[in-house]
């Protein structure tokens, strides 16, 4: 039997506009963000949801009540779809670090797999084993279901790549857009992809913005 998971980045942040790490650290949706929140959840009214999951960071939350109240559905906490912990980049932007550790900017940007972020930080390797565990167990969960799944950016880089085999240091050739849907399959023990980056319903908000 088939299962599809909906994953759902969160919708944008004050620190997404910023270019600032956010990692986990728990900053709130934006005005705009709440927008993009409620019409993910009128876009996802329709659909026969089994369960709504959500990282355990506030930006996911409040974009996961607005998928799972039209549904009557008690929101499920899963902390493993939190997003990649920055250690020391966390709270700083892009160009800040750039200038004070360009090497560990560098390396960074290079997706050294093994690369553990100054201050504690999380290695891709480890976010990789987390996130795809994380998949295989709501998956096997709900088999034959459909499952939304409310997280991050770097949650769905991972997802993206466990759907397609794209190499973990391979750079990246998809979008993460927040509040979009991304679908893939679970079926005979693998993933496969079934749609990207569907923003359809963001439309007026996204024009909103510009």
């Amino acid at each position: 039997m088939k299962t599809e998971l909906v994953l759902v980045r969160h919708g944008i942040t004050a620190w997404n506009r910023e270019r600032r790490f956010q990692g986990q650290l728990d900053t709130p949706l934006d005005e705009q963000g709440f927008e993009q929140a409620r019409k993910t959840g009128r876009r996802l009214a329709s659909w026969p949801l089994a369960a709504v999951y959500t990282s355990d960071l506030l930006r996911a939350r409040q974009t996961a009540e607005a998928i799972a109240a039209p549904h009557g559905l008690d929101l499920r906490i899963e902390s493993r779809l939190r997003e990649r912990h920055y250690g020391g980049y966390e709270g700083r932007t892009y160009d800040e670090i750039e200038r004070t550790d360009p090497d560990g900017y560098a390396r960074w940007r290079a997706r050294e797999p093994a690369f553990a972020l100054p201050g504690g930080g999380e290695t891709l390797l480890s976010l990789h084993e987390r996130v795809e565990a994380a998949l295989r167990d709501l998956a096997r969960r709900h088999e034959g279901r459909v499952v939304a799944i409310v997280t991050h950016g770097g949650v769905l880089d991972c997802a993206f790549r466990v759907a397609t085999g794209l190499a973990l240091e391979a750079p990246r050739t998809h979008e993460l857009l927040n509040a979009s849907l991304n679908r893939i399959a679970w079926q005979d023990e693998s993933f496969a992809l079934l749609a990207w980056a569907d923003a359809a319903h963001l439309a007026e908000a996204l024009d909103d913005a510009a």
